[in-house]
């Protein structure tokens, strides 16, 4: 039986990084070391990250143009993710520029992002709507906040009208209606997102990832994975399972991308039918050999190379 294709509907940009010493601080300018521009965008790195692990994807998003044609960053993105083997017929074009991410990474591995919505503030739940077929046959969908709002809330919607599992990924963190939260099969905060639903506002290192979880899981989410870095994952499931995995240990060049690794290998991982510590594991393999890796979608690992890291 073929399988199910894993819908993501999301942000498309393009990364323009700057590798620096340290991120600078408010006020302070600092030299760069290196300039390189990449695909981005957190959809379309989970999408490219789920195609790189062999299971069919589509994407659904939203790129620039320029009066009837696409934009010049627009083009080069959809071709990118067409040739990493990413369904695009979903990925429609709007009347402004496509979406820019500008990043800093640090020789230490860590990030600092400004994202400039562009076309992806443009991806309505109107849009969705004439993609719905596409989202409820899906395995699973996958979708972030790098979006509007109410369209997130309409793929929710959609979802749970046709009982496809949905996985959201909090970033940017926001305020979330109450109603979305019963919508959401898996959640996965990282620590910055984790502390802002905690009530703290910001990274908060002593956060308690089972704390986080359980209220996440009593605003409605069915299950949550919160993303710890360095320090492994936690995840909590429908059933009440609930654990800490340990990182995979790794040498990390640029951590950019890294929660996008995870989380569709995670969907990934899921789909098949694993366990939630299976798939965590599986997850947390994959994020880890993104961070040896500079870039966003160029630095997704294949499901050899996961396969290959777990059992080392």
């Amino acid at each position: 039986m073929a399988q199910k294709p894993i819908v993501v509907v999301g942000s498309i940009n393009m990364d323009l990084v700057v590798r620096a010493a340290h991120i600078p601080a408010a006020g302070e300018t600092i030299l760069g070391s290196g300039f390189s521009m990449h695909p981005g965008g957190k959809g379309a790195n989970q999408a490219v990250a789920v195609a790189r692990l062999g299971w069919p994807v589509e994407m659904i998003g939203m790129l620039g143009r320029v009066g009837e044609h696409p934009d010049a960053m627009g083009a080069e993105l959809r071709t990118g993710l067409a040739n990493s083997g990413v369904g695009v017929v979903g990925v429609g074009t709007a009347d402004a520029p496509s979406g820019v991410a500008l990043i800093t990474v640090s020789d230490s591995g860590e990030n600092s992002i400004v994202v400039a919505q562009g076309a992806n503030a443009c991806l309505t739940p109107e849009w969705i709507e004439q993609q719905s077929a596409q989202l409820r046959c899906a395995a699973m969908v996958l979708v972030q906040l790098e979006i509007p709002l109410e369209t997130v809330l309409r793929v929710a919607e959609i979802c749970a009208e046709a009982a496809v599992p949905l996985m959201l990924d909090p970033a940017p963190a926001r305020e979330l209606p109450d109603r979305l939260y019963p919508l959401i099969s898996w959640i996965t905060p990282n620590e910055t997102e984790a502390a802002f639903y905690a009530g703290h506002g910001m990274r908060d290192p002593t956060i308690n990832a089972a704390v986080v979880a359980a209220s996440l899981q009593g605003r409605g989410a069915a299950a949550v994975a919160v993303k710890l870095g360095a320090r492994g994952a936690f995840l909590a499931d429908a059933e009440g399972y609930a654990a800490h995995v340990e990182p995979f240990a790794v040498h990390a060049v640029d951590s950019t991308a890294a929660g996008d690794a995870f989380n569709a290998a995670l969907a990934v991982a899921l789909a098949s039918g694993h366990t939630t510590m299976e798939a965590a594991r599986f997850a947390s393999a994959a994020a880890a050999i993104s961070v040896t890796r500079a870039g966003a979608q160029r630095s997704m690992a294949t499901m050899n190379e996961v396969i290959a890291r777990m059992s080392a």
